[in-house]
């Protein structure tokens, strides 16, 4: 039996007073209509700086001497094991490095320099300076505050290094797949550490697919009968975030609730993406500093980095701790539970 984790009360919403104003209409009514909105100069340079110097000490410092060589798969690739092993299902309140796949040759060897060759740091870089004050920031809070938060809770905040040359291809996905509540609230935080370009894997987006897409799937830690390690199951609760789900029918255009298939990608984006919507996906060009906030049920990606330039980027999600977040979900909380974002 699945068991709900209900997550330590939080003050009423109406006690929090964030110190930013929070978003603008017109920026509200670009989230909603979108699914993402880009917030400019959100990090000053400053900000910026001294989180990039972190991520590349971080780098250069981690020891390949006991680590599994855990590689990072979108989906695409044939390699997955990394899904179910510990390394990666005991990293939610760890910091952990995982590599590219395309930094290995046919033998099992690094073809590149281990700073070059990690395509992720997670998934609890927000416990620890400086990444905690831009997580838990009057920024964030008033963000979240905007959307109607009560309890906000932090979880897979990581460095996303879209390395030069190699790094790897996000096909189209939703993030509330992956951090599943019933109803679905995941929200990203996405801070461009680094100028993200065509050329080296800036964010598309289906803009609208969160009025329209349900989350058809869920990945979740598979019971020994299913294969254990992890896999997609069927989404059995709500498919969209309470405050749009109830009032479905009354959306324009056409709503699809997910039917639960895959892609060839491997990941699930409801009822699939055809050529002609992968062709209307939008671009978003952004400069380093740039907050791009991103709604759990749209769909968006990122191709891959053949250029010279990285991309990195850090983000980090928030849920709704008022809402069911089971122990089937790959990212399990530790004994202290998620971090409070209204704190």
């Amino acid at each position: 039996m699945v068991q709900s984790i209900t997550p330590p009360a939080a003050p009423p919403s109406s006690n929090i007073q964030p110190s930013l104003p929070g978003l603008t209409p017109s920026q509200l009514a670009t989230y909603q209509t979108n699914g993402y909105l880009i917030i400019p100069n959100a990090l000053t340079p400053e900000t910026v700086a001294s989180l990039l110097s972190s991520t590349n000490q971080m780098l250069e410092d981690f020891p390949l001497t006991d680590h599994p060589m855990t590689r990072f798969s979108t989906g695409e690739g044939s390699d997955q094991k990394h899904v179910g092993d510990d390394y990666f299902l005991t990293s939610g309140d760890k910091v952990r490095f995982f590599f590219e796949e395309d930094a290995f040759s046919s033998t099992g060897e690094l073809t590149k320099p281990k700073h070059r060759a990690i395509n992720k740091i997670g998934h609890a870089l927000h416990l620890d300076p400086p990444f905690d004050a831009t997580t838990i920031s009057p920024l964030t809070r008033s963000i979240a505050h905007s959307l109607s938060f009560h309890n906000p809770l932090v979880l897979q905040s990581m460095i996303i290094c879209k390395q030069p040359e190699i790094g790897g291809a996000v096909p189209s996905h939703q993030d509330s797949t992956f951090l599943y509540t019933d109803p679905p609230s995941a929200v990203g935080f996405w801070f461009a550490l680094e100028d993200a370009t065509i050329r080296n894997g800036a964010l598309g987006f289906w803009r609208g697919s969160h009025r329209r897409m349900g989350v058809g799937k869920r990945f979740v830690r598979l019971l020994e009968e299913e294969g254990a390690g992890t896999g997609f199951v069927d989404v059995e609760g709500a498919r969209f975030p309470r405050a749009e789900g109830m009032n479905i029918e009354e959306k324009d255009g056409e709503v699809d609730e997910g039917s639960g298939e895959f892609g060839s990608d491997g990941q699930d984006s409801g009822r699939g993406v055809t050529e002609e919507e992968e062709e209307g996906y939008t671009m978003e060009e952004v400069r380093a500093g740039t907050l791009v906030v991103i709604h759990g049920n749209v769909l968006h990606k990122s191709e891959r980095n053949l250029s010279g330039k990285s991309r990195f980027v850090y983000t980090f999600h928030v849920i709704e701790g008022d809402n069911s977040y089971d122990e089937r979900n790959w990212l399990q909380p530790n004994e202290k539970g998620f971090t409070r974002l209204f704190e």
